[in-house]
């Protein structure tokens, strides 16, 4: 790989410690750091987190005393990077989901575009619950609505490489962001609003059958629902510009206005 660019891998672990090791071992390959957020797991999921920490060099670990949610554990996750002088990290989910063997494409699109995220999509195996697939399109029809744009097929998978500089630059910032299940849509969404591009591509998803979930129905509905309202109303002063990027796109594609 380009030697100008300093990779890393970034786990938020809640409820997965037990399943924590098979995505570690996966990613040992690579030879780069391998941050994992403990997110103030229970003691029997922190045995486990502990015993990986100690027996694979290559994870760095971070604790935090409290559970805060996916969101703050991912800013935790990606300070430590920033602390480590890595420009770029890959996050993904602990619970095991995520096909790691996508990882080397999307690390190829990531040095091909290294101001861009690269942003998985996901393709589901036969397991996946249906409520969970149409849900996913109705939140991601709100995405393309305050993005004015179809740049990100999926806003919601954990599986994406970021540039380091401005995902730092963005929680800095003090932006309202939802640290449970409407940050991977609040980061990505107010990313794209800074002019960072978002390419997409598609990971297998698979839902084993004995899987453990963080997702609430209901609680986490609401807060799904209060971050799109949040970027519905932050969408108001980006309009001119997301506007005029639209524009361009589409002067780009029909250059003699015959298409």
């Amino acid at each position: 790989m380009d030697g100008s660019w300093k990779y890393g891998f970034v786990i938020p672990v809640y409820n997965h410690g037990a399943a924590l090791e098979g995505v570690v071992r996966n990613l040992v390959q690579y030879d780069f750091p391998i941050i994992v957020v403990d997110d103030g797991n229970d003691e029997r999921n922190k045995a486990f987190i502990n015993d990986i920490a100690a027996r694979y060099p290559l994870v760095s670990l971070v604790v935090r005393a409290k559970n805060g949610g996916k969101g703050a554990a991912m800013k935790d996750g990606v300070r430590r990077a920033h602390e480590l002088g890595l420009t770029h990290i890959l996050q993904l989910d602990s619970d095991g989901q995520h096909d790691t063997g996508r990882i080397p494409h999307f690390l190829t699109l990531s040095q091909e575009n290294p101001g861009a995220i690269i942003c998985g999509y996901p393709e589901y195996d036969e397991n996946a619950p249906r409520h969970r697939v149409n849900g996913r399109k109705v939140a991601n029809a709100w995405i393309h609505f305050v993005t004015l744009s179809k740049s990100i097929e999926d806003g919601m998978i954990g599986f994406r490489v970021y540039p380091v500089e401005p995902y730092m630059k963005l929680i800095q910032s003090h932006a309202i962001l939802d640290n449970r299940m409407g940050y991977d849509i609040e980061i990505l969404v107010r990313l794209y609003w800074r002019g960072i591009q978002v390419i997409s591509s598609p990971v297998k998803v698979f839902y084993p059958a004995d899987g453990v979930s963080n997702f609430r129905n209901v609680r986490d509905n609401i807060r799904i629902a209060g971050s799109y309202a949040r970027l519905c109303i932050g969408l108001v002063p980006h309009l001119p510009v997301l506007l005029a990027r639209k524009c361009r796109k589409i002067r780009r594609e029909t250059p003699d206005g015959s298409k």
